[in-house]
């Protein structure tokens, strides 16, 4: 388990409410951050995560150490690479916003890709509006994990990740001496081979049940919506963002009607098919959790934004919906990207949590 430590800054649970201008940079204020989390990072939830098979092998390599480092800003460059056997990716050191992760596609048992490298995101990139990061970057590495940190003027990033086929394997990390959230926004790749270009969808599985309660542990739980990321070249590629203490923004521009199991009654998704943009507290964190992790059904995770425990992740048997493939048209959102906002204009914050 990466160990997490004391909070740089003191933090707390309510922000001021965001808007965007023509950017998409985050100012203005935000009500209290509403928690639409899946388990924390590396929680044991379905089988895939519970199996070390999965992980076998694994381990990270970056700026050619293997071991805990810190390394001088001066020999970071503008980016760097972080190589695992499993997943790879690349990190902008100023913003520690990272581009081009892909899942290797190297041989496991529990491999999700086909035996194919497959891109996943293009970018995931946080707005520090003017803030940015100048200090040594600290590298620390166990096993199969890694945590990587940097500072700045009023300002500290992290990201973990877990060298493993599938699971809970990445997750990054913001904290704002002045308390405010900080906007990222998160594009899929598209790749060369078109059946490999990732998508956005609304899961049908969950869809269907929407409503039903169905057992965890000794509780039972309801079955929420649940949007997705996926492609059409594995059965067993599916994924999905897993935000802790932040809010997907509704996206005016990409408004889809998905059939509900109530005659009638469509939903409204407001969330592109290629690009999802959050609002993520001081302390929060924006997660990654791939394969079986990704589409059951459990409780979320506690709300914390400093010094997390294992108390704060959820454990335990879950129920597992899967996903259809491949994707129905009806069920892919649209269009691929948010349209340009106009001057000044401003955004919303997702109701539904998905």
């Amino acid at each position: 388990m990466v160990t997490r430590y004391a909070s740089r800054f003191s933090t707390t649970s309510r922000v001021k409410p965001l808007t965007a201008d023509h950017s998409g940079r985050a100012i203005g204020d935000l009500g209290t951050v509403m928690l639409v989390a899946l388990p924390l990072l590396f929680a044991t939830g379905g089988a895939d995560a519970a199996a070390s098979a999965g992980c076998e092998g694994g381990g990270f390599t970056v700026l050619g150490r293997t071991q805990n480092a810190t390394i001088p800003a001066s020999a970071l460059g503008t980016s760097f690479r972080v190589q695992g056997k499993y997943a790879q990716f690349d990190v902008d050191s100023a913003t520690l916003g990272i581009r081009n992760f892909t899942l290797t596609g190297a041989p496991n048992p529990l491999d999700i890709t086909g035996g194919v490298p497959t891109p996943v995101f293009a970018s995931k990139l946080p707005d520090h509006r003017g803030l940015s990061l100048t200090s040594s970057l600290t590298v620390e590495i166990k096993e199969t994990e890694i945590e990587i940190g940097r500072t700045g003027r009023d300002l500290s990033m992290k990201i973990q990740a877990k060298d493993c086929a599938t699971g809970g394997i990445f997750q990054m990390e913001v904290e704002r001496e002045d308390g405010t959230p900080t906007l990222f926004t998160h594009i899929l790749a598209e790749g060369a081979n078109p059946s490999l270009k990732a998508f956005y969808f609304d899961n049908r599985n969950f869809r269907n049940r929407e409503g039903d309660e169905v057992p965890f542990k000794d509780i039972t739980v309801i079955v929420p919506a649940r949007v997705n990321f996926g492609n059409d070249f594995s059965r067993k590629f599916v994924g999905r963002d897993s935000p802790q203490v932040a809010t997907r923004r509704a996206e005016p521009g990409c408004v889809n009607q998905i059939t509900t199991r109530f005659p009638g009654a469509p939903a409204t998704v407001r969330h592109c098919g290629g690009v999802s943009r959050w609002d993520v507290a001081s302390g929060g964190r924006m997660g990654q959790v791939m394969g079986e992790d990704a589409v059951e059904v459990a409780p979320p995770a506690t709300e914390c934004v400093q010094n997390c425990q294992a108390q704060n992740r959820v454990r335990g048997r879950s129920t597992v919906l899967g996903f259809p493939f491949p994707v129905d048209l009806a069920d892919r959102l649209q269009p691929r990207s948010p349209p340009q906002p106009a001057f000044g204009a401003a955004q919303t914050v997702a109701t539904n949590p998905q």
